[in-house]
């Protein structure tokens, strides 16, 4: 069953660290899709953002401990993320670029 291309690209992800991806490698990064493949990863952002994609690493954000008020035992949510690769001279207008 194919996906939406909405359902697969959950929110782009804007850190300092992927804002130095995007202008020194021209990749961009993503939170995706739990169950989402290399191949729909790549058919979603060419098919939303009408790019061409090179590249797709996918890898898996591990949970964080947090402190929530008293107690200690606290956690961030675990997702998937993936690193998008685009053609020389193409780009995605996401961020305060």
């Amino acid at each position: 069953m194919r996906r939406d291309p909405r359902d697969v690209i959950i929110r782009p992800i804007i850190t300092e660290k992927t804002q130095r991806l995007q202008m020194k490698h021209n990749q961009y990064t993503f939170e995706v899709h739990p169950r989402a493949t290399k191949p729909e990863i790549r058919s979603a952002i060419q098919e939303l953002f009408k790019v061409h994609v090179e590249n797709v690493q996918v890898s898996w954000v591990k949970p964080k401990p947090k402190r929530l008020g008293f107690r200690p035992y606290g956690k961030t949510r675990r997702y998937k993320k993936a690193v998008v690769r685009l053609r020389e001279g193409e780009s995605i207008p996401i961020g305060g670029l």
